[in-house]
C-alpha cells in the first residue's frame, strides 16, 4: 500500500506537501493509518501527465484498449480479497458484505464493458456523412466512499474503453480501496499518463479539478450539495459535468402486492449497506387499509436486523461511516419524532450491547406525512418512513413530490399494473418487484438526483464526443 503517495504518470510519487489525514475504523471510531493529502500543485502534476497521454491513448485501437481492460479485470479479480479487506476496515462493511456485493460489483462492471465494447457503434455513416465517437478527453472522476468501488469502476472502465486520460480522486473518508484500485491499474500495464490518482479532499482537490483549464470532463458522485459546487467549479471552463447525486427513492407497494415478501423486502433494501446508498427505497408507500400490517410487517423485518462488528459473521448491520453521518441521522430521528410520526422500533443512540463504533438502531417511522423532514431529507442511514395513501394516483403524485429523481420501486402481483406505475415515476431508474441487479441498465437520476447516466453502453455515450464528418461518402 502506498498510504503517503499518490500515481501520476505512472509512478508512485511523494505529494507536493506535507499534509496527512487518518483515516478512522468507524467501527472502532479509531484511526488505523493515515494518507497523504494533495492539493492543487498535485492536480496540476496530474493532470499535466494525462494531458501528454491523452493523444496517444486515444488514437490506439479499440481492440487494445479492450486487451487492457481484460488485464485490470484479470488483476482485480486477483485482488478482490485485498479490496475487500480495505472496504470493510474504511467504511464498516460486514466482511461478507465488503466482497459481495462491494468488491464483485467492480468485476461485473469491468465484464459488461468488455461485453459492450464489442457491440458499440463506434461509427456509422448517415447519408454522406459519417458519424463517429471520439474519446472526450481529460476527465476528472470525484468517487463517494459509500461504494468505492463501484463508483471508481464504472467510471475507470468507461474512460478506458473510450480512450480518456484520467485523474481519479477518491473519497479521502475511503481512500485505501481506491490505493489498491491504483496498484491493479499499474500491475495492469496501464500506460503512463492514462489513470492518476491524487487523494485529498473537495476544497483542495475536488475544486481544483473541477476548475482546471485542462480537464474536459468532470464526473462526480456525491452529494447535491457538492455537485452544486462542482458545477459551479467547471462553469468558466464549459466542461463536461456528469453528476450522480442524492436520492430519496420512493416504494411503492400497489394493492396487489405481496405484503408480507414485499414489506420485508423493502426494509432489507433501504438498510442495505447500513442505509448509505443513493438509491435506498426510504419512502415505503402502503394502502391506507392495509397500515397496521404493514407496520408489524416492518418492525419485525427491522429486528431481524443483527448490528454488530464487521468482522462478526452473523452481522446483517455494520456501522455508519462517520461521526458527522452518526450526528446527521440521529439528528433526523429526533426530528421525525418531534415532528409527530410514529416510531415503530429502534430510535435514538447505539443499540444498548454496543458501546463504540457509530452504530445505528434500524429504525421504521409509521404515520409519516409528505412534508414531514424525514419524508423530504436524505438520510443516509436505515431509517424507513411508511407513508399511506388513498389511491394508486395519490401514491404516484406523493412519490413525485421530491427534488430528487434517481431510483424507483414498484411491488405488485400484477406485472401489467406494476409497469404502468412504474412508467409515471419521475426517475432515472425504476426496479420492478425487487430484481437482481442489472449492470447494462442505465444509473443515474432526473432533477436534482443528476445529469448523464452510467453503466454499459450509456457511459460510453457520456465518455466519448460525436463528430459529424460531412462529405465522407461524397
Amino acid at each position: 500500500m502506498h498510504l503517503r503517495k499518490f500515481f501520476i504518470d505512472g509512478q508512485w510519487v511523494d505529494p507536493k506537501c506535507r499534509k496527512t489525514l487518518p483515516v478512522i475504523n468507524p467501527a472502532t471510531e479509531e484511526a488505523f493509518t493515515e494518507i497523504a493529502m494533495g492539493g492543487a500543485k498535485d492536480v496540476d502534476a496530474a493532470v499535466a501527465a494525462a494531458r501528454r497521454a491523452f493523444p496517444a491513448f486515444a488514437a490506439t485501437l479499440v481492440a487494445e484498449r479492450r486487451a487492457l481492460l481484460e488485464r485490470i479485470l484479470e488483476e482485480y479479480e486477483r485482488r478482490t480479497d485485498d479490496l475487500a479487506a480495505t472496504i470493510s476496515q474504511e467504511i464498516g462493511a460486514p466482511a461478507d458484505f465488503a466482497k459481495a456485493p462491494q468488491a464483485l460489483m467492480g468485476t461485473l462492471h469491468l465484464k459488461q464493458m468488455l461485453k459492450t465494447m464489442d457491440s458499440y457503434e463506434w461509427a456509422h455513416d448517415r447519408e454522406e456523412t459519417r458519424v463517429v465517437r471520439e474519446p472526450v478527453g481529460v476527465v476528472a472522476l470525484i468517487t463517494p466512499w459509500n461504494w468505492p468501488l463501484n463508483q471508481i469502476v464504472c467510471k475507470v472502465a468507461p474512460a478506458i474503453a473510450a480512450g480518456c486520460t484520467m485523474i481519479l480522486k477518491p473519497s479521502e473518508i475511503a481512500p485505501l480501496s481506491g490505493l489498491v484500485f491504483a496498484e491493479i491499474m499499474e500491475a495492469a500495464g496501464t500506460p503512463k499518463g492514462v489513470f492518476n490518482l491524487v487523494n485529498g479532499d473537495g476544497p483542495d482537490v475536488g475544486a481544483p479539478l473541477s476548475a482546471h483549464p485542462d480537464v474536459d470532463m468532470v464526473s462526480f458522485t456525491g452529494s447535491t450539495r457538492a455537485g452544486v459546487l462542482v458545477a459551479q467549479a467547471a462553469a468558466p471552463t464549459i466542461k463536461r459535468v456528469h453528476q450522480e447525486l442524492g436520492g430519496k427513492s420512493a416504494n411503492i407497494l400497489l394493492p396487489d402486492a405481496d405484503f408480507p415478501t414485499a414489506v420485508a423486502e423493502g426494509v432489507t433494501a433501504c438498510f442495505g449497506n447500513s442505509g448509505q446508498s443513493c438509491n435506498a427505497p426510504s419512502r415505503m408507500f402502503v394502502p391506507q387499509e392495509r397500515k397496521n400490517d404493514v407496520a408489524k410487517l416492518a418492525s419485525a423485518a427491522a429486528q431481524s436486523f443483527k448490528v454488530g462488528s464487521p468482522n462478526d459473521p452473523n452481522t446483517k448491520l455494520g456501522p455508519v461511516v462517520s461521526d458527522l453521518q452518526f450526528n446527521k441521522i440521529q439528528a433526523l430521528i429526533e426530528t421525525g419524532i418531534s415532528e409527530g410520526a410514529t416510531l415503530l422500533c429502534g430510535g435514538l443512540g447505539r443499540p444498548e450491547d454496543l458501546k463504540h463504533g457509530y452504530y445505528v438502531r434500524p429504525t421504521v417511522f409509521s404515520d409519516v406525512q409528505p412534508q414531514m423532514t424525514i419524508a423530504r431529507e436524505e438520510v443516509f442511514g436505515p431509517v424507513l418512513s411508511i407513508i399511506t395513501y388513498e389511491t394508486v394516483e395519490n401514491a404516484v403524485a406523493m412519490a413525485n413530490d421530491t427534488p430528487y429523481g434517481l431510483a424507483g420501486y414498484v411491488q405488485s402481483t400484477n406485472l401489467d399494473n406494476a409497469r404502468h406505475v412504474a412508467q409515471l415515476l419521475r426517475a432515472g431508474t425504476i426496479y420492478v418487484n425487487y430484481p437482481d441487479w442489472d449492470s447494462s441498465a442505465p444509473f443515474g437520476g432526473y432533477k436534482q438526483s443528476g445529469n448523464g447516466r452510467e453503466y454499459a453502453d450509456f457511459a460510453l455515450d457520456d465518455f466519448t464526443e460525436i463528430k459529424g464528418i460531412v462529405g465522407w461518402a461524397a
